[in-house]
């Protein structure tokens, strides 16, 4: 049996801080898949990062990547303030994750 589905890694996810997270963002994009009857949603690996910032050469097998916290989540739970998270460069183009980079 064939089924169809999405590749879209949780970075692509729109965010007020730099890359996507398991956001409310990530939440409604599993309710739209749902709606539009896809039931596959294809992410590259959620490990913390390695050389070159690769998801594919992480150093834990068992470490989450700590870029895919939801800082709203934690503004909310004041655990950060909205200062704290705006005084990081999280990059001014929103075509670009790491404008700063240009990639």
């Amino acid at each position: 049996m064939r089924t169809s589905g999405v590749l879209l890694p949780i970075s692509a996810l729109p965010s007020r801080y730099g890359i996507g997270s398991f956001s409310k963002e990530a939440f409604a994009f599993v309710d739209q898949l749902k709606r539009g009857g896809q039931k596959n949603w294809q992410i590259l690996p959620l490990g913390a990062t390695g050389y070159g910032d690769s998801p594919y050469q992480s150093f834990s097998t068992y470490a989450g990547n700590p870029y895919y916290i939801d800082l709203e989540a934690l503004i909310a739970e004041g655990l950060l303030t909205k200062a704290e998270c705006g005084a990081c460069d999280f990059g001014d183009n929103p075509r670009y994750i790491f404008s700063r980079y240009g990639v």
